[in-house]
């Protein structure tokens, strides 16, 4: 089946109403955990859930890596804001044959993305500071050592207030892109859904990429951050949940909150 199929491949039509929701698909990986929140619901509340990537993560060929003319070693310091970004930012030094200094410092967004760094260096020996949650927070962190001159590697999907930050702080930096964002194949798509939940704004992008002529129709549409809801909405699609709440922290507890309300109102 083509792309641009999409509406009539998952079997709902426009005038149906979604009496009781069933079927979710979710744009992650399946989870590996038996603890998982998306399992407990499943059982709960007696739901399908599938899980699909909607997007992958490719690392940059060295090639195009040598056009952005950028040299590892002429900087003291790398931010990291994911632990895709500490993959490739080391996948990328051993395809060069760049021997990392131990001297350079790693600032990581968070304790955990810190922590990561123990699958390449020797945690102990090196110099790692970190934030708690946000860039905002590593920044108060940054803004400390401000005479090193820092390396961000980046997706070339990325954050805009990231270099937007560094930039108001006059932080001396360069953005080196070493990953992409790309949408998946979902072309094999085949079962009919009551719900899609979104976690990112490219998980957006690769549903119309996939799927051209797509009609939301009464399929529920659930996104996770505010940059995701203004994905769905500048799609042209409705947003019938959207986490994290102050109620609902996690994606997990919304839609259980939104669930139970709609079936039991659909009975």
């Amino acid at each position: 089946m083509e792309r641009g199929q999409f509406k009539i491949k998952w079997g709902i039509e426009l005038n149906h109403r979604v009496l009781k929701i069933k079927k979710i698909l979710v744009s992650q990986p399946e989870p590996q955990s038996e603890k998982s929140p998306y399992l407990e619901l499943a059982q709960k509340h007696n739901l399908k859930f599938d899980f699909r990537p909607f997007i992958v993560i490719e690392g940059v060929a060295t090639k195009e890596f040598r056009q952005q003319k950028v040299d590892i070693l002429e900087h003291t310091a790398v931010v990291f804001t994911s632990k895709t970004a500490i993959d490739h930012f080391f996948r990328i030094c051993e395809e060069m044959r760049i021997t990392v200094p131990e001297a350079l410092k790693y600032f990581c967004i968070t304790e955990s993305v810190a922590l990561y760094l123990q699958k390449y260096i020797v945690y102990r020996k090196r110099k790692i500071f970190y934030g708690s949650s946000t860039f905002q927070d590593l920044m108060e962190v940054i803004n400390k050592h401000k005479e090193e001159k820092f390396l961000v590697p980046l997706s070339d999907v990325h954050k805009p207030e990231i270099p937007k930050t560094l930039d108001k702080a006059k932080v001396k930096y360069k953005k080196v892109i070493l990953y992409k964002t790309i949408s998946s194949n979902l072309s094999d798509l085949g079962m009919s859904y009551d719900m899609l939940v979104f976690y990112s704004p490219n998980e957006i992008k690769s549903l119309f990429d996939n799927f051209p002529s797509f009609e939301q129709g009464e399929i529920m549409v659930a996104a996770f951050g505010p940059t995701t809801a203004k994905a769905v909405k500048e799609g042209g699609l409705r947003l019938d949940i959207q986490a994290p709440t102050p109620n609902c922290p996690s994606m997990t507890q919304a839609l259980e909150e939104f669930i139970k309300k709609h079936n039991k109102d659909n009975k």
